[in-house]
Parts: C-alpha cells; structure tokens; sequence
C-alpha cells in the first residue's frame, strides 16, 4: 500500500507561502491550513499564493466547517483553488470547533454537516443544489472544466465516521495515534459501507515530534494533543481504552476555549507523559517510525502530520519538521512503497 504524507499547517500571513514552498521540498505530498478566523489568517487566501509558489504539492483547508462558511462560500472558494493551482485542491469538512465556538456558535449537528456535505459536493460539481428555498447553482465553475476536488470528513465519534464513509468515501480520523483507538475507527468506517462496494481513503490526523529528547518533543505537541484529546473526550467513552478516560475527562471538564490550541492551556498540563507517548508520536526518530508504521499497517492512507501548538517555539518546530522530512519519511516511504 502506498501511503501519503501530508503536513497540516496556520494561514499565518507572510508564513504560510514559505511553509508550503518547505513541505513540498520536504516531500509532504500536500500541505492542509486550520481555517479558524479569529485565531489565525484566512486559509484561502494563503492557499491561492502558496499554489503560485509550488508545482506538485495538493493544498486545502482542514478542517473547515458548514456553519462559519456556507457550503456554496466553501465550493466556490474551492473551485477558484482548483482552477488556479490546476487541479491539487482538496479540503477537509468537520462539524466545527475553534472556528465555531470562539464566535458563541454551536458546531454543526450530524444532520448539519450530513447537509452541509451533500450540498457542498453538489455546488462543486455544478449541479443545482436547493438551499433557502430555492435551487441554487455555481454556473461559473463549467467553462473551467476543473477536476473534481476531493472533499473529507473529519471524524472522531461513529456516527461522523460513518457520514464520512458514506457520503465521500473519505474520513480523516483525529481520535489520536492510540494504536487501539485508530484501529476501532478503521473498524468504524469499513463497517459504513459493508456491503457497497464503494471505495474508501481513511487517514488520521497525528500529532508529530522529532526530537532525540522525547521531554522536548512533548511539550511541542502538548497544547495541540489536547486538542485532539478534548475531541475525543466529547465522544463516546466506552471506545476509549480505561488507562486514558480518567484523562479525556479530565481535559473535557477543564478545556478554556480561550487558550486553545497553546501549550500553556491548563487542559495542556493535564496531559501526562505516558498519555502523550500513547496519544502522539513523539521521541527519536527511529521511535517515531515505528510508531507510525504501527498505524499505518492498520489501513491507512494518508498520515496528517500536526506538527506542533501554536504557540511552539518556531526553531525548535522547524527543526522537528526536518528531522522528520529527513530521516522519518524517506523510510517510511521505502516501508510503504510511497515513491
């Protein structure tokens, strides 16, 4: 199986262009941006100038929403990516969460989002699509004959996973790198469409640090994991292993929305070493390779890589990035056949 290594990334202005311009030397086979306004820069604007910057590279948000962004807003945006990066647009569709909640909104019910993929998938491919009333179409998408653009789930409960599964064939798992965890949501997903034959692309959004000290490596991903963490807590327990509920609840009850994302969260200091070397893959490199091996070997796809918190010190982050770009990813495509 080959196995695809994408990098996820902030729309930082001035930043976002250099990164992508990096990954695609690295040899990520795509570069995904948070799309969360009030805590980063727009993404799109940041993924039109990086596809004038780059050749090969697959570019798109992830994870963006059907409740800040109108499912016609998202295609139309993405179709212009399309069009201008000549085909490498994909994008990632979740319930919401920072870009939501920040703005007092409420993330997008299963029903929303169930909604929100069927009309932004039929806005995309020109269809008329009914919205408020009335039957809405994007004619101008037609005389470009762009490619279809890839569209993804992002899910950590089943009922999500299976909206994925069914509706895009494609979900990104963020459930954390728990071997057992990545291995019921694989479960997950192939039980959606028992029986369909329909073909399904699962990856896994992963929080990655190199680094020969793995106390440094943890404190890179910290205020990220949690994040993950405090997904996973707002799911069902009994799919959680036992060494870990005592934690996601833990994270859930405490989580400030406020310093999401940031290392110096207090849902960040909850998380102890053991949980994190469970939750993400952090340590040498030689560490880091088999643990993604591990997850890879249980049906994925694809490998996001969440490479560290917002507020990660940029040259201990840049340096993980390359150690990881230079002694993690060639053997892990050599192990998957990834050329």
């Amino acid at each position: 199986m080959s196995t695809e290594f994408w990098l996820h990334g902030f729309p930082v202005p001035r930043r976002a262009t250099a990164l992508a311009v990096q990954a695609e030397a690295w040899g990520f086979d795509g570069l995904l941006l948070a799309d969360s306004e009030n805590l980063v820069g727009d993404p799109y604007v940041e993924l039109a100038l990086a596809a004038r910057s780059t050749r090969r590279l697959r570019l798109g948000p992830a994870v963006t929403n059907p409740v800040t962004r109108h499912p016609a807003v998202t295609a139309s945006a993405l179709a212009t990516l399309q069009v201008e990066s000549g085909g490498r647009a994909v994008v990632v569709l979740g319930r919401g969460d920072s870009a939501v909640r920040q703005l007092g909104l409420h993330p997008a019910t299963t029903e929303e989002l169930e909604q929100g993929l069927d009309q932004l998938k039929g806005f995309l491919s020109g269809r008329a699509v009914p919205t408020g009333g009335v039957a809405a179409r994007m004619a101008w998408i037609d005389p470009f004959h762009a490619d279809e653009v890839p569209v993804s789930v992002a899910a950590t409960g089943p009922t999500t996973i299976a909206v994925g599964a069914r509706h895009c064939g494609r979900v990104d798992f963020t459930v954390g790198a728990d071997p057992r965890r990545v291995a019921w949501a694989v479960a997950e997903a192939r039980h959606a469409v028992q029986g369909q034959g329909a073909p399904l692309s699962l990856g896994a959004f992963v929080n990655v640090a190199v680094h020969p000290d793995a106390a440094v490596a943890r404190d890179l991903v910290r205020g990220s994991a949690a994040i993950f963490a405090h997904f996973v807590s707002e799911g069902p327990h009994d799919v959680v292993p036992d060494d870990d509920r005592a934690v996601v609840e833990r994270v859930r009850a405490a989580y400030d929305e406020a310093a999401h994302g940031l290392t110096t969260a207090g849902q960040a200091t909850l998380l102890p070493d053991a949980f994190l070397d469970r939750f993400a893959v952090v340590g040498s490199p030689e560490h880091c390779t088999t643990r993604l091996r591990e997850l890879i070997d249980l049906g994925l796809d694809r490998i996001i890589v969440v490479p560290g918190s917002r507020d990660a010190d940029p040259d201990v982050l840049a340096a993980s990035n390359e150690l990881f770009a230079a002694e993690v990813l060639p053997r892990l495509r050599t192990a998957t056949g990834a050329g």
